[in-house]
C-alpha cells in the first residue's frame, strides 16, 4: 500500500464506525500558554477534555500535523541518527468523548492492524498499566480482559506509570494508556530472542505503533486524583511507522513518506543515500526537517528570533549545516525541496500547496541570511582559536555564544576544534545552556491552583457582540502566580468580555456586585485588568477577589476601549481588502495586532511598497470609510458554504463545522472572523498609515492608526512642518530651501573632513620622531586629538608604510566616546607571535568596552575616555 492508501483506510475504517472524520489543526497552538505547537493528536480536542466544551461528535477521527522539538518531548537532535524520530509527523487517531471506551477501542485497533492492514498477528505485543501503589492505582483489569480476547497472554505485557499512565501536563485530565508494539525483526532474530523482552527498551524494530489512552481522572493541583464523570478515548497511531511496517522496510526514512525528497536531495547533491554514515544522516536530517519548517509556515508561523519561531529557526538551520558540513550545499537549498513536498500532500494538507511559492521564498532567504552568519561564526571561531589562550580547549562559554548568537550546534564546534586538535570544555557548555533554561523557564513560569467551582458543568455564553454589559455569576475561579505577581482568572456564566484572539486584544472593565442600596464599591467591584482564551475557555484576569464570588454581578465592558479597538479592527479587514485589489491576489494576511490605539497589519508581498502604492491603498481605504457602509453580519454559517462562497479564510486558524462571516461591501471586503467591528464603516472616521516595513522574507508591515489617533497624528505632522517652516524662516518653497540647506551641510562636512585629514598627516611626522626603541619594537603610544575613527585609521595605515618592526597604539576622545587603533608591523605579527584583535581586546577593559579585528589592525570602543591613558601606560608595561 502506498502511504496515501495507508491514510485513507484508516480514515475509512473508522468513517464506517461512526466517526465523524476532522481535518488537522494547524500546527501552531493559539490560546493555550503551555503549548507552542500541536505535539499530540488531542492537542485540538483538549477543551472538551478539560469539561469546558461540549464536543459536536461523540465520535471522531483524524490525521494531525505533530510537531515535537522543545520541551518534555524533545526528540530534535535524535532526528537523522535514528530510523524512527521526526520532528514533524502525522498521528492518527480515533477518539471517543463520553461514548465507547477500552472494549471497542482495543477490538477496533485489533481488527484495523489485523484483518484490514493484514499485519501478522504473531508479530504483535500490547502493554497495559501495572498500576501504581503510591498513587493506589491498581493494575488495568479492564484493559488486560478485552485484549485477552484477541491476543495470547504472554503477548499482554505489564508497563508502569512512565509507560503507562498518561498525563496531559501537571494537572489536569490523565488516565492509563495500553500500547501495541510491533517486531519487525527478520525470522532468525526473533527466533533467537523472544521480542516481549525489547519492548519499550528503543530497539529500532522492535516499536510502539499505536497508543489507547484511557481518560477517566483529573490530576489537582495538590498531586491528588479524582474519577472523571464522563470518561473518553484518546489514541494515536504513528503514521510513519505504519507505513514502515506496511511496506516491509527497516526505517521510516525508506518508506514513500521521505523518499522522494531523500532522491531529490541525494540526485543534487551527487551523493547515494546509504553509502556513507554522515551523508545518509544529513539527507535524512534534511528530509525530516524541511516538512516541519514548510508546514509550519505555511500555518502562518514565520521563523524569528523568539518564541516558536526561534524554534523553526533552529530546525531550519540544523538541516541546513547538516547540508552544509556533509553533502557540499554552499548555496541555499532546503527551498527547492517545498515543491516535492506539496505535491506529495497535495491532498491531505492542501494549505502547502496554495502557499507554495510564499513558503519556498521565505526558507530561501532565511538559508542565505544563515549561511552569512554560518561563515560569520567560523571566522569567529577561527579568530578564537588563533588566540594563544585558546591553545588547548574551546571555552564552553564561547562554544555557547556561538550556538546562542551564530545558530551553531555544538558538535559542529566540536568538528572545527578536532580539525585543530582542539577539545571543547562540554561541561562549561552544558552549565551555560542549563543557566539559559533556567532563565527562560522562571521568565515564563505560571503556578496555577485548582478552580474552584460554584456552577459546575456551565459553558460560557458570549454576548459581547451584542451588548457591553449585563447580569452575570462566576462559574468558575482559581489563583495563579505569574512572574511573583498574584492574580485570578475568573469564569462567568456568560460574559461582554471579548477574549484575546485573532490578533484582537482582549476587552477590559468592572465587575460590580449590587444590592437594594446600591452599588458597593469597597467590597463588591473588581476590575477586569484582561480577557483571554485558554483551550477555548474565556478568562477574565483580576488582581483581587470579589469578597462573594457568589454573588451576582454586572459585567461591564470599558466602551471607549472597545470602541477604539473595533474601529481599528474593521480598518484591517478594509486594509486587507485594499491591498488584494491594488498589489494582486497574492496577498495573504500573515498575521496582525488590533487594540485601541493603532493596527499592524502581516501580509504576504515580495518587494517594497512605493510610496504610489501606499497612497492608493490608504486612499482606498477611506473612500471605503465615506460611503459608511453598514456591516453585514452573518451568524453559525456552515463552513464549506462559506468556503464555496469564496469568503477570506486564512491559513493557520483552527475553524469549526460553523462560522461567524463580517462583509463591507459584497463586492470588496468578505472575511470569516470572530472580532468585534463597528456597526457601519463612517464611524472609523479616517484611516491613515504610518509606517510600511518588512518584517521577514516576503512578508510586509503596515502600521496604522484611525479616528482621534489618525487625526492626531495628522495635526501632530502638521505642526512638525510649520515648526520647520519657522526654522527657515517661512521660505516660499519649503523643498527647495530644505535641498540647499542640505546642500550646505553637506559641503561643511567634506571641508571638516579634509581638514581632519590633513591634521593627521602633518601629525604622522611629529609621531615618528617621538618614536621609542624598546625591547626589538618600534612603540609609539599617543592619545592623539583627532576627531575622525577614519583619520585615525588612515594615520595608522600611513605609518606602517614607513615604519619597520612598528607596534602603535593610538587613542583619541570622539565626542566623549573612547577609541584605541593598534597597529603591528608583519613581522612582529610573524616573528613575536602578536595579534593586535587580543591585545586591543585587553586594552578595552581599561575604556569600558571591547573591541577586535586582526593579527595586524584592529580597533576597540568604549565608554570612559578617562581609560585611555591607562590603556598606553599597560602597552608599555606589555612591551
Amino acid at each position: 500500500m502506498t502511504s496515501n492508501e495507508i491514510r485513507r483506510t484508516f480514515l475509512d475504517f473508522f468513517a464506517a464506525k461512526g466517526h465523524r472524520v476532522l481535518p488537522s489543526a494547524p500546527l501552531v497552538i493559539k490560546n493555550d500558554p503551555t503549548l507552542m505547537f500541536t505535539n499530540a493528536g488531542m492537542n485540538q480536542f483538549k477543551d472538551i477534555f478539560l469539561g469546558v466544551r461540549t464536543p459536536e461528535w461523540s465520535r471522531v477521527a483524524d490525521t494531525q500535523k505533530c510537531l515535537r522539538v522543545s520541551g518534555k518531548h524533545n526528540d530534535l537532535e535524535e532526528v537523522g541518527y535514528d530510523t524512527y524520530h521526526h520532528t514533524m509527523f502525522e498521528m492518527l487517531g480515533n477518539w471517543s468523548f463520553g461514548d465507547y471506551f477500552k472494549q471497542e477501542a482495543i477490538a477496533w485497533s485489533w481488527e484495523l492492524l489485523t484483518e484490514v492492514y493484514g499485519l501478522p498477528p504473531d508479530r504483535f505485543y500490547v502493554t497495559i498499566f501495572q498500576g501504581d501503589e503510591k498513587e493506589a492505582l491498581s493494575r488495568d483489569e479492564e484493559a488486560l480482559d478485552c485484549w485477552k480476547q484477541h491476543i495470547s497472554e504472554d503477548r499482554i505485557l505489564e508497563g508502569n506509570k512512565k509507560d503507562n499512565f498518561w498525563e496531559m501536563g501537571d494537572a489536569g485530565p490523565c488516565g492509563p494508556c495500553s500500547e501495541i508494539h510491533i517486531d519487525l525483526r527478520p525470522e532468525s532474530e526473533r527466533g533467537a530472542k523472544d521480542g516481549k523482552y525489547l519492548v519499550n527498551m528503543d530497539h529500532p524494530l522492535v516499536i510502539e505503533i499505536w497508543n489507547n489512552v484511557f481518560i477517566q481522572y483529573n490530576r489537582l493541583a495538590d498531586g491528588s486524583l479524582e474519577s472523571l464523570p464522563m470518561k473518553h478515548v484518546d489514541t494515536g497511531m504513528g503514521f510513519e511507522r505504519l507505513c514502515m511496517a506496511l511496506q516491509g522496510k527497516t526505517s521510516n526514512y525508506d518508506t514513500d513518506v521521505f523518499q522522494p525528497l531523500i532522491g531529490f536531495i541525494a540526485a543534487e547533491s551527487g551523493k547515494k543515500y546509504g553509502q556513507d554514515k554522515m551523508e545518509s544522516v544529513a539527507m535524512r536530517v534534511m528530509a525530516d526537517h524541511i516538512r516541519a519548517i514548510a508546514f509550519t509556515i505555511a500555518d502562518g508561523q514565520l521563523p524569528s528570533n523568539t518564541g516558536a519561531g526561534y524554534v523553526i529557526r533552529r530546525i531550519l538551520r540544523r538541516a541546513l549545516r547538516y547540508g552544509f558540513t556533509f553533502l557540499g550545499f554552499k548555496e541555499p537549498f532546503l527551498y527547492r525541496l517545498v515543491d516535492v513536498l506539496s505535491n506529495q500532500f497535495r491532498d491531505v494538507f492542501g494549505e502547502l500547496a496554495a502557499q507554495r511559492e510564499f513558503v519556498a521564498k521565505v526558507i530561501r532567504e532565511e538559508e542565505a541570511a544563515f549561511l552569512r552568519t554560518l561563515s560569520g561564526g567560523i571566522q569567529r571561531f577561527e579568530k578564537y582559536a588563533a588566540d594563544p589562550a585558546s591553545s588547548v580547549e574551546i571555552d564552553g562559554a564561547f562554544a555557547f555564544e556561538l550556538y546562542d548568537t551564530y545558530g551553531f550546534p555544538v558538535d559542529l564546534t566540536q568538528l572545527l576544534a578536532r580539525e585543530k586538535g582542539l577539545q571543547v570544555d562540554m561541561e562549561g557548555y552544558r552549565q551555560a545552556l542549563k543557566k539559559q533554561k533556567e532563565r527562560s523557564r522562571s521568565a515564563t513560569a505560571v503556578d496555577t491552583g485548582d478552580w474552584v467551582e460554584l456552577l459546575p458543568a456551565v459553558e460560557t455564553e458570549f454576548v459581547g457582540f451584542d451588548q457591553l454589559e449585563c447580569e452575570v455569576r462566576i462559574a468558575r475561579y482559581r489563583a495563579i502566580t505569574a512572574k511573583g505577581e498574584q492574580l485570578y482568572q475568573l469564569v462567568l456564566d456568560k460574559t461582554p468580555f471579548y477574549a484575546e484572539s485573532g490578533g484582537q486584544v482582549g476587552d477590559t472593565g468592572h465587575l460590580t456586585a449590587e444590592d437594594s442600596t446600591g452599588p458597593k464599591p469597597a467590597t463588591g467591584q473588581v476590575e477586569i485588568v484582561d480577557t483571554r482564551k485558554e483551550n477555548n475557555l474565556i478568562i477574565h484576569i483580576t488582581a483581587e477577589l470579589p469578597v462573594d464570588p457568589g454573588a451576582v454581578f454586572n459585567a461591564s465592558v470599558n466602551p471607549v476601549k472597545r470602541r477604539d479597538t473595533a474601529n481599528n479592527h474593521t480598518a484591517t479587514h478594509l486594509l486587507h481588502a485594499a491591498l488584494k485589489e491594488i498589489l494582486g491576489d497574492h496577498v495573504q494576511q500573515k498575521g496582525s495586532l488590533v487594540g485601541p490605539d493603532y493596527l499592524r497589519f502581516d501580509f504576504s508581498h515580495f518587494a517594497r511598497l512605493t510610496e504610489e502604492e501606499v497612497s492608493a491603498i490608504e486612499q482606498r481605504v477611506n473612500e471605503k470609510i465615506r460611503e459608511n457602509i453598514r456591516l453585514d453580519e452573518r451568524r453559525e454559517v456552515p463552513y464549506q458554504e462559506a468556503l464555496d462562497e469564496g469568503i477570506t479564510a486564512l491559513f493557520g486558524e483552527k475553524y469549526g463545522d460553523r462560522v461567524r462571516v463580517i462583509t463591507f461591501d459584497p463586492g470588496f471586503s468578505r472575511e470569516l472572523c470572530g472580532g468585534t467591528h463597528v456597526p457601519a464603516t463612517g464611524q472609523i472616521g479616517l484611516f491613515k498609515i504610518t509606517t510600511e516595513s518588512a518584517v521577514a522574507a516576503g512578508v510586509r508591515r503596515i502600521e496604522a492608526v484611525t479616528a482621534g489617533a489618525a487625526e492626531n497624528y495628522v495635526n501632530q505632522q502638521l505642526a512638525l512642518l510649520k515648526q520647520g517652516r519657522e526654522l527657515l524662516k517661512n521660505p516660499g518653497d519649503l523643498l527647495k530651501s530644505l535641498q540647499a540647506l542640505l546642500h550646505e551641510n553637506q559641503q561643511l562636512k567634506k571641508e571638516k573632513e579634509q581638514a581632519v585629514l590633513e591634521q593627521a598627516s602633518g601629525l604622522k611626522d611629529e609621531l615618528i620622531a617621538g618614536l621609542e626603541e624598546l625591547n626589538g619594537v618600534r612603540l609609539i603610544t599617543r592619545q592623539v586629538g583627532i576627531s575622525s575613527a577614519e583619520a585615525i585609521k588612515s594615520l595608522a595605515f600611513a605609518l606602517r608604510a614607513e615604519v619597520d618592526d612598528l607596534f602603535l597604539v593610538l587613542g583619541a576622545d570622539l565626542e566623549g566616546k573612547a577609541h584605541l587603533t593598534v597597529m603591528i608591523s608583519d613581522s612582529l605579527v610573524k616573528q613575536k607571535g602578536l595579534n593586535a584583535g587580543a591585545i586591543v581586546r585587553e586594552l578595552g577593559k581599561y575604556i569600558r568596552g571591547g573591541g577586535g579585528g586582526q593579527p595586524f589592525y584592529a580597533t576597540a570602543g568604549g565608554k570612559d575616555p578617562g581609560g585611555l591613558q591607562t590603556a598606553l601606560d599597560k602597552v608599555r608595561e606589555f612591551i
